[in-house]
């Protein structure tokens, strides 16, 4: 098997995922899982592609991150994992899709409107 890529993005996080044959070593930015995604819950969303199709400890992946916060980054490499699992094996799609892995949330941070405080905040109302 040659080296599958795709690409992931979530919020303003963008990820790239190489993944080939090997023992399930996953590099971050050239540092380890753990070092990188340093709390469960986000080297769980890491593994989480994996884990519905059965295949832990079967692949080598090696993910470029950029953009957004940590939780972001996360969701990111795990939406591309995901992509990556569908073109390696077409049966995949039905472990993942059912579980929403396969949508990128389209949800983004609403823009600063000129005349008010925030996006949908605004200065307080004064009569005179």
């Amino acid at each position: 098997m040659e080296v599958v890529h795709k690409i992931g993005r979530r919020k303003t996080a963008v990820a790239r995922v190489y993944v080939s044959e090997g023992k399930g070593n996953i590099t971050v930015n050239k540092k380890d899982l753990k070092d990188y995604f340093t709390t469960a819950t986000l080297q769980y969303k890491v593994k989480q592609p994996f884990a519905l199709t059965n295949t832990e400890d079967t692949y080598d992946v090696k993910v470029n991150v950029y953009g957004g916060g940590i939780t972001g980054q996360a969701e990111a490499v795990r939406l591309a994992l995901s992509r990556v699992m569908c073109e390696i094996d077409e049966e995949n799609r039905l472990a993942l899709k059912p579980e929403g892995l396969l949508t990128r949330d389209p949800r983004m941070v609403e823009r600063k409107k000129f005349g008010q405080k925030k996006a949908r905040k605004k200065f307080q109302f004064s009569k005179r």
